[in-house]
Parts: structure tokens; sequence; C-alpha cells
């Protein structure tokens, strides 16, 4: 069974847009959990635009399910995830000025500072992802640096759906087969959609849990947030 992790950034966007705490980032958490979400994901950034380092401390309380904190492994990111030891982190190489996560690591480069991360959050427990391009011998670079799964970017796969899905989801099916060779877990996530999300689950062999945020968000602004969940766990079946 593939997992769904719910991203509440965006609820935390809005929250900020006006000051207060409307809407409250944690029941929502609370919330998405209650209507089927089997994990919360968050992506706390330097700047705090949307979660704030004090959002997740205050959700580890109330995360059931999974929690998975993504970021930069900047020094303060490292601490908190230390200090709040979810199941999972997921490390993602954005910059500090970025809009969005907008690409994978290099593992092949950055092995060396990524084997050390890893070490520190494996040393309290903590299961590790990398945000990962869907090519080969980035795959392989991450089995050397001992992560426990890789996060398949899948922003190109999303863009190029509409055009051609077959040749739009083929690197990430060659990568997958890879990954699954090298024994990593496979998680994926970026611009994830009821448009596109099953033909992905149905061509990615023991794919482990996608993590959506964006377009599921602005999909519960018509359709309510407890269907929206329920839709997208059925193009998961």
């Amino acid at each position: 069974m593939t997992k769904l992790s719910v991203n509440i950034n965006k609820i935390a966007t809005i929250r900020n847009a006006r000051g207060g705490n409307n809407p409250d980032v944690i029941k929502v958490a609370i919330d998405c959990q209650h209507f089927g979400a089997e994990g919360i994901t968050v992506h706390p950034r330097p700047d705090e635009r949307h979660i704030r380092y004090e959002d997740v401390t205050k959700l580890r309380y109330v995360v059931f399910t999974e929690f998975n904190i993504e970021g930069n492994p900047t020094q303060d990111f490292i601490d908190l995830v230390l200090k709040v030891k979810p199941e999972q982190v997921t490390l993602v190489p954005d910059a500090p000025d970025a809009i969005t996560s907008n690409a994978g690591w290099d593992t092949v480069k950055q092995k060396d500072f990524l084997t050390n991360v890893i070490s520190r959050f494996h040393e309290k427990g903590i299961r590790t992802s990398i945000f990962l391009d869907p090519i080969a011998e980035l795959v392989h670079g991450a089995k050397e640096t001992g992560t426990d799964r890789i996060e398949f970017y899948t922003e190109h796969y999303a863009r190029h759906y509409s055009i051609n899905k077959e040749e739009a989801i083929l690197d990430y099916v060659k990568a997958s087969k890879i990954a699954n060779e090298l024994g990593i877990g496979i998680n994926a996530g970026h611009d994830l959609s009821l448009e596109n999300l099953k033909y992905f689950k149905q061509n990615i062999p023991n794919l482990l849990e996608v993590s959506i945020g964006h377009a599921l968000i602005c999909d519960s602004l018509y359709l309510g947030l407890h269907n929206t969940i329920q839709l997208y766990k059925n193009q998961l079946t």
C-alpha cells in the first residue's frame, strides 16, 4: 500500500497572511489524520514564511501517524529534527530564496556531506530519505550515502504528463527498478495531483509514500478537505 502524507505548508501560508491562528495548523494536522491521511509532512524554511519551527515542535505531540520533516540540512534544521525526532526526515537541497523545491541532490558530488548528515539522523533512529531526480547514477550514489529511501522529484513528470504520459514517466520507471534492486525505499512528491497520481502509482513498483500539499489543498477549496483526502487515497489503491 502506498501511504498518503499531506503536506500542510499551504495551511500555514494562509494563516501567516493575516497573522493570528486561523486556520489552525495543529487542528488541520489532526483532522487530516482523522480524514485518512497516513502521514503529515512539513517543510520549514529559514525565513519561516509558512511552517514555523515552533509549529514543528507542537506538531510532534499531535501527529499519531507518521511525521515527515523536509528541508535543507543546515545546522538549524538538523538541530530541529534531532530535537523533534520525527519518523522520517527528507533532505531537500533547496536554496533559502527558492519559492519551492526545484532540484534533487547530486549524490555523487555531495556523497560525503549526505553520508555524514544521514549518520547523525540514524543515530537517533530517524529514517532518512533523499530528494532525487530519476537518474540512474544518482540512485546508485544515494545507496552509497546509507539513506533508507529516496523521494523522486516529480515536477518533470507532472509538467509533461498531459503531453505524453508514457514518455514523462519513463525515467522514473527505470530509476525505480534500480532502487528496488539496491534495496532503497521509494517515496515521491512535487506537483502530484488527482490528474496524474494514479498513473504514477500504477507504473512505479513498490512506491511506499507520496507527499502532496499544494494540489491537495487547492482541490480541498472546492471539494472539502475530508473528501479530497479520500479522493487522493483512491488514486493510490
